[in-house]
């Protein structure tokens, strides 16, 4: 019996003088291995990856989970080989879509206290193990090129998704609707998909986000590029009639001045040629003025700065109704709880001059709403959208003190109990008025043919397009953000358009044959303009053409136009064009010392005394009025710098971009737009 080279005692007896405790053999362990076990009559794929997932890492000391005590009796017959991974963690037991790579495998022969007799395992079985662990890393490289060639993405949304699959098999990207208002189509949009409706407004983790009211909470956590949020955090710059009409007032200025360079020879809109005179009560000097040029022989309207459906809306025709407002507004100026509680006061309201001779379709005041669409911000591209014509149910009557007479939209018809027996005639659609108006103007008023689709469309193109050149420096951007902006114009007998408000979160309800028709049209063409430039934009692919557009009109394209800020700084930005080259110094201040004089010849004017020291094209600062009854103190540009450039928009109108200055400054805060 061979004892152990190190100990001194026998076998048969431990350090501490006790019994040793009986083992359990098995006859020719070698030929009948234990299930599961890896031995050479055994598949070595199974037991290997059993045995690998119980065995600790590589490191350890031991082969085995028992080892036996320094000078116990071992049988000479007994032979083992274990394998260890020679790289990475134990195999992976939880299910994957991919199967990892099988790791190298080689043979070790622990040298453990107390086996001294020893077997190496044959030549033979280790010949055998080698072309099945070949085959293996094989298979491996096999299944993950298999698997890589089914990842290119065959769609727009699915190019969106990419990289952010929730781990539950079965559950897609979610979207959140916040309101009733066409809950129902952007629901089927987005099943269609496969997308799940969530109702937690607070779920951050969405792909799409349509709320009617906005709320701070949905800007702060909105993940740029990864996400779709419906309306712009500070549409109101367009969408209220304080914030219309401050940015038409400002844009009217800016262009003002840039009339007077020599080189801007381009016809652009005036406000007072389709923007009614309006005035702001909650500012003392323009209410003053509008009590003061109220006369009883027009009409005027009075409307809150944000409200829609006609809610708060009301008719000013007597001296007596002047008065009542005049008082009450004066009285809630006053009113120190008010001074200390801002906040506290009433909405702030406009007074508008009421159209008193509109076209009447078989006697009936109608007007017309289309869309807006700002389908990208990152950069801006701009469409318009036809809509639909809303008309009333009773007669014109401009006399009469029922506001349903007056209003047109659906909110206000609904309240005549006529209106269920009716309300299909409350709407036409774009194609019923333009046959109308063929049939009963086209040869009366020597109109064009089709005017409805050529000469109106085109119009309320060039004044949306002209509205939002008036914000697009000021709205808040982010790869992301969209919006759908509802603009409603009147026409009046003499076929001139007028634009009366923009309205957020516009109506898409389809309680009409005609509103079946259009809404759902709208909405999805929305929402697939959406998807595809944010799309293009987060890939910096290029944004034209447009696979998803299809009725929707392109007002302004701002790829190549704007300077707007890349996500990750990976993309060229927008190369303006060259500026022209600049005037000769000589005909500057000749051109500038003509208009001097020609301003000091006018009877009564003072004779400006510039500086002898300042430059001869920079003295000048003046502060210029206001077309809608405001004044504004600016700064005109400079007169040797450069004219600003002008860009073209789709639809054919020339309109002026932004001065030298206001480039530059949109240049310099380029950087924080999107952040």
């Amino acid at each position: 019996m061979a004892l152990h080279p190190q100990a001194g005692r026998p076998h048969g007896h431990h350090r501490d003088g006790s019994e040793p405790q009986a083992e359990a053999t098995t006859q020719d362990m070698g030929r009948h291995p234990s299930p599961g076990r890896v031995g050479p009559a055994v598949c070595p794929i199974r037991g290997l990856r059993s045995q690998a997932a119980r065995r600790p890492r590589r490191g350890v000391g031991t082969s085995s989970s028992r080892v036996p005590r320094s000078g116990a009796l071992m049988p000479a017959t007994r032979s083992r080989t274990r394998f260890i991974h020679c790289r990475g963690q134990p195999p992976r037991t939880h299910v994957s879509s991919k199967r990892p790579k099988r790791s190298r495998i080689r043979r070790c022969h622990p040298r453990v206290p107390g086996w001294t007799h020893e077997k190496r395992m044959g030549s033979s079985v280790e010949e055998r193990l080698r072309p099945e662990l070949s085959r293996l890393d094989q298979d491996a490289d096999l299944l993950e090129e298999e698997e890589a060639a089914r990842l290119p993405v065959t769609s727009l949304e699915g190019l969106f998704l990419e990289g952010d699959k929730q781990p539950n098999s079965g559950q897609g990207p979610f979207f959140y609707i916040g309101g009733t208002n066409g809950a129902s189509i952007i629901s089927n949009y987005c099943e269609s998909k496969g997308w799940q409706r969530t109702q937690d407004s607070r779920c951050e983790d969405y792909k799409l986000k349509w709320c009617e009211i906005k709320c701070r909470d949905n800007y702060c956590s909105f993940r740029e590029g990864q996400q779709l949020l419906f309306q712009l955090p500070n549409n109101k710059l367009l969408t209220t009639k304080i914030g219309l009409l401050s940015a038409l007032r400002e844009h009217a200025r800016t262009l003002s001045k840039a009339r007077l360079l020599p080189s801007t020879q381009a016809k652009v809109l005036k406000m007072e040629e389709f923007f009614p005179e309006t005035y702001r009560l909650d500012i003392r000097d323009e209410r003053q003025a509008f009590f003061t040029l109220f006369d009883e022989t027009q009409i005027w309207i009075c409307k809150p700065t944000a409200s829609n459906q006609g809610k708060g809306i009301f008719l000013i025709r007597s001296q007596e109704e002047v008065a009542a407002l005049q008082a009450k507004t004066q009285s809630i100026e006053d009113d120190p709880i008010y001074r200390k509680m801002p906040f506290r006061a009433p909405q702030a309201r406009v007074v508008q001059r009421y159209v008193q001779n509109p076209l009447l379709l078989d006697g009936k005041k109608f007007d017309v709403r289309s869309y807006l669409l700002i389908a990208c911000a990152m950069p801006y591209m701009v469409f318009f959208g036809h809509g639909y014509a809303r008309l009333t149910l009773s007669l014109y009557d401009p006399h009469s003190s029922d506001l349903s007479g007056h209003l047109t939209n659906q909110f206000m018809q609904k309240k005549s109990p006529l209106y269920m027996l009716l309300k299909e005639s409350t709407v036409w659609s774009m194609e019923h008025l333009n046959r109308y108006i063929n049939d009963k103007f086209r040869k009366t008023k020597g109109l064009p043919r089709d005017w409805v689709f050529t000469t109106f469309t085109k119009r309320m193109q060039q004044i949306m397009a002209h509205c939002f050149l008036a914000v697009k420096s000021k709205l808040e951007c982010k790869l992301g953000y969209f919006d759908l902006i509802g603009c409603d114009f009147l026409i009046d007998e003499n076929f001139k358009v007028w634009l009366l408000e923009m309205n957020s979160n516009p109506a898409l309800h389809t309680n009409c044959e005609v509103l079946k028709e259009v809404i759902p049209g709208v909405v999805m063409e929305t929402l697939d303009l959406a998807l595809e430039t944010c799309q293009k934009s987060l890939h910096s692919q290029k944004m034209l053409p447009l696979l998803s557009q299809r009725r929707f009109v392109l007002l302004y394209n701002g790829e190549t136009t704007d300077l707007w800020p890349r996500l990750g700084g990976s993309r060229p930005l927008a190369r303006l064009p060259p500026p022209p080259p600049p005037r000769p110094t000589c005909e500057v201040a000749s051109s500038v010392l003509s208009s001097v004089r020609a301003a000091a010849d006018r009877p009564g004017a003072r004779k400006p005394v510039p500086s002898r020291d300042a430059p001869i094209c920079a003295f000048r600062k003046s502060q210029l009025p206001d077309s809608s009854g405001g004044s504004g103190a600016e700064s005109e540009p400079s007169l040797c710098s450069g004219s600003p450039e002008g860009s073209r928009d789709a639809v054919g109108e020339p309109s002026l971009g932004p001065p030298e200055e206001e480039r530059e400054e949109e240049q310099r805060s380029a950087s924080h737009r999107g952040s």
